[in-house]
């Protein structure tokens, strides 16, 4: 496995001049072992490499090279033919092999890296809000159990906040779908240019977003969260809706704790913030039981 990631690392060239080098070693030892010790199968090897790691022109190109040698190799060692036509059909014959080889060993690498690719891009969509184009539930959770974990691991501080969308069903009611759909994106937007790029955004669903803040203890968290409230209703009084954010935030000094425990926390005291009136920040700060 060592050999196969250093050879993946190499540069085409590189990999091209082992190929030749290869090609004229197993030339080399091909024509002293004598025409009669059958040798072709061997060339497969730098055909195969090239064609693999550097693509289908060099691989076409050794291919080609690795023919030529061996018939060269075993003319010298004595081979002969009482038909010269035998003598080209035996050179085509390993020259068309040697080109299936590598032009199969091409198109499958291509194959195998447009489908790792494809792969890629459904495992990120998986993880992103197709309304927003930010981070969904699932991607969140995952995200902050990193972080909880690292929070715990080393003693560093975090803060999780969740926030909901006061006036939002009433925009959807009066305005339609489209107009809750761009109060969504900017809900979103806003949020994302408030936080810092090591800070994770997320749309949990409908009208209801997280934010978490790493490396974040209780002074910092207040001044975030006051940011993003401020943020917030300059973007909804850009789209002008009155909708206004309720926000529940936990903050945790040792987070030894899970992330559905935070959220829980975070989502109560969401729900306390509505139940008192709205458009406010509810922090609290978990100690250790």
């Amino acid at each position: 496995m060592s050999t196969l990631r250093l050879l993946e690392n190499r540069s085409r060239a590189s990999i091209v001049a082992l190929g030749v080098v290869l090609v004229l070693l197993l030339g080399m030892l091909d024509y002293a072992t004598g025409w009669e010790l059958g040798f072709s199968v061997f060339y497969l090897l730098p055909v195969s490499m090239v064609a693999w790691y550097a693509g289908r022109w060099p691989g076409v190109a050794v291919a080609v090279g690795s023919a030529a040698v061996w018939a060269i190799a075993n003319r010298l060692a004595g081979q002969t033919h009482d038909s010269t036509f035998l003598t080209g059909w035996n050179a085509l014959v390993r020259l068309g092999f040697f080109l299936v080889v590598s032009l199969t060993l091409t198109e499958l690498r291509r194959t195998l890296a447009a489908l790792h690719a494809a792969l890629d891009r459904e495992q990120a969509l998986a993880r992103i809000d197709s309304l927003t184009g930010i981070s969904n539930a699932r991607a969140f959770y995952e995200m902050a159990e990193r972080e909880v974990s690292r929070a715990a691991r080393y003693a560093h501080p975090l803060t999780l906040a969740y926030i909901d969308a006061d006036g939002f069903k009433a925009v959807n009611d009066r305005l339609g779908h489209s107009a809750g759909d761009r109060v969504l994106k900017a809900v979103a937007q806003a949020l994302t240019a408030a936080v810092r790029i090591t800070d994770v955004v997320a749309r949990l669903g409908g009208d209801e977003f997280a934010v978490l803040f790493p490396e974040t203890g209780p002074e910092a968290a207040r001044t975030a969260l006051e940011k993003l409230q401020r943020a917030l209703g300059a973007a909804m009084a850009a789209e002008g809706v009155r909708v206004t954010f309720c926000i529940g935030a936990v903050g945790a000094s040792r987070p030894a704790r899970t992330v559905d425990e935070l959220i829980r926390r975070a989502d109560a005291l969401m729900y306390e913030v509505k139940h008192a009136g709205k458009n406010a920040i509810r922090l609290e700060v978990l100690t250790d039981a």
